[in-house]
C-alpha cells in the first residue's frame, strides 16, 4: 500500500496549489460582488414604488401591456437609485466614518475599493440610461433629470438647509412623473402635489431623527445641521403635515370618485403615528424600518384595500 502510494509521486501534488489563486479570486469576486450589491441598498428600492401611481390611479392595474411597460421602467430606476447610492457614499465617505450607523458601510468601512464601485456604477448607469430610451425620449428625459438632480444633491445641494430637503422630495415628483409618461397616462396634479408632500414629511422626519440620534456630533455629519433645531423641525414638520391632510383630502374631494374620502382617517392615522414613532419610539431615521411597525403597516395595508376597492370593485 504504501508502494502504491509513492507511485503516486505526492512529492509532486505541490503543483496543484496553482489551484488556489483561482478559488481565492473567485471569492474576492464573490465578495465584492456582494459589496456591490449592499451598496446600492436594495432595501431602499422601495421608493421607486412611487412609478406605481400613474397605472393604479388611473384605473389601470388590470393592463398587462402597462404592468411589463412600468415594471421595466421601476427596474431602470432601481438601477440608475442604486448607482447614485455608490455615487453618494463615495463622496461621503469620510463623512460616514464618523457616523454610528453608516460608518458599517462598504465603502466607508474600506471593505469595497472605491474606484472598482465608481467603474461598476458608470457601467450600468449607461445600460438604465439606453434602457429608458428604448421606452420613449420623454421617459429618458425624466431620467436623466432625475439623475442628474440626485447628482447635484450629493456634490452640494444637501449642504444647504431646507433646500436639501425639497431636493429630496422633487425627486420622488419626478418617479411619479416617470410613471405616468412611461405608460402614457394623465393623473390628478393633486397627487403629484401629495407625493411630493409626503417625501418632504419623511424627509424632516429623518432629519429630526439624525438630530436625536447623533446630539452634538450631527453637525459634522451633515453641515446643514447647523441651521437645523429640533424646535425648527418641529414646525416644518408640523406645517408639512397639515398640508399634506389638505391637499390629500382635496384630491378626495375634487376626484370622479368621491368614495375617496374614506381613506382619508388612514392617512391621518399614518401621519400621526410615523410622528408618534420619531419622537416616541426613536424610529424614523431611515423610513424602511417603519415597515416592521405594526400600526404602520396596519394602515398601509388599510389604505392600498381601500383604495382597491373604491377605484376598481365599483368600476367592474
Amino acid at each position: 500500500m504504501v508502494k502504491d502510494i509513492i507511485s503516486m509521486r505526492p512529492k509532486q501534488w505541490y503543483k496543484n496549489f496553482v489551484l488556489f489563486p483561482d478559488i481565492i479570486f473567485s471569492l474576492r469576486v464573490r465578495k465584492m460582488v456582494k459589496d456591490i450589491i449592499i451598496s446600492m441598498r436594495p432595501k431602499q428600492w422601495y421608493k421607486n414604488f412611487v412609478l406605481f401611481t400613474g397605472i393604479i390611479f388611473s384605473s389601470n392595474l388590470f393592463n398587462v401591456h402597462m404592468w411589463i411597460t412600468v415594471l421595466f421602467s421601476f427596474f431602470i430606476f432601481c438601477i440608475i437609485s442604486g448607482s447614485e447610492y455608490i455615487i453618494n457614499d463615495i463622496m461621503d465617505k469620510e463623512r460616514d466614518k464618523i457616523h454610528p450607523i453608516k460608518c458599517n458601510r462598504p465603502i466607508a468601512s474600506g471593505k469595497l475599493d472605491a474606484s472598482h464601485a465608481l467603474i461598476f456604477a458608470v457601467f450600468i448607469l449607461c445600460g438604465a440610461f439606453v434602457g429608458a430610451y428604448l421606452m420613449s425620449n420623454q421617459f429618458l428625459g425624466v431620467s436623466l433629470a432625475y439623475f442628474v438632480l440626485i447628482v447635484l444633491y450629493s456634490l452640494f445641494l444637501k449642504h444647504i438647509a431646507i433646500v436639501d430637503v425639497l431636493t429630496i422630495s422633487s425627486g420622488f415628483v419626478l418617479r411619479a412623473i416617470a410613471g405616468c409618461l412611461a405608460i402614457k397616462v394623465s393623473v390628478s396634479p393633486w397627487l403629484i402635489v401629495c407625493a411630493f408632500l409626503v417625501a418632504l414629511f419623511l424627509a424632516l422626519g429623518k432629519r429630526m431623527h439624525e438630530l436625536i440620534l447623533l446630539e452634538n456630533g450631527a453637525n459634522n455629519h451633515r453641515k446643514v445641521f447647523e441651521d437645523f433645531s429640533s424646535e425648527t423641525l418641529d414646525k416644518m414638520i408640523t406645517i408639512v403635515t397639515s398640508s399634506l391632510i389638505m391637499s390629500y383630502s382635496l384630491y378626495t374631494f375634487l376626484t370622479d370618485n368621491n368614495l375617496m374620502m374614506v381613506t382619508i382617517p388612514i392617512i391621518i392615522y399614518g401621519i400621526f403615528r410615523y410622528i408618534f414613532l420619531i419622537h416616541s419610539k426613536n424610529m424614523g431615521g431611515e423610513p424602511e424600518m417603519l415597515f416592521k411597525d405594526k400600526g404602520m403597516l396596519t394602515s398601509m395595508v388599510l389604505w392600498i384595500i381601500s383604495v382597491f376597492g373604491v377605484l376598481y370593485i365599483n368600476i367592474q
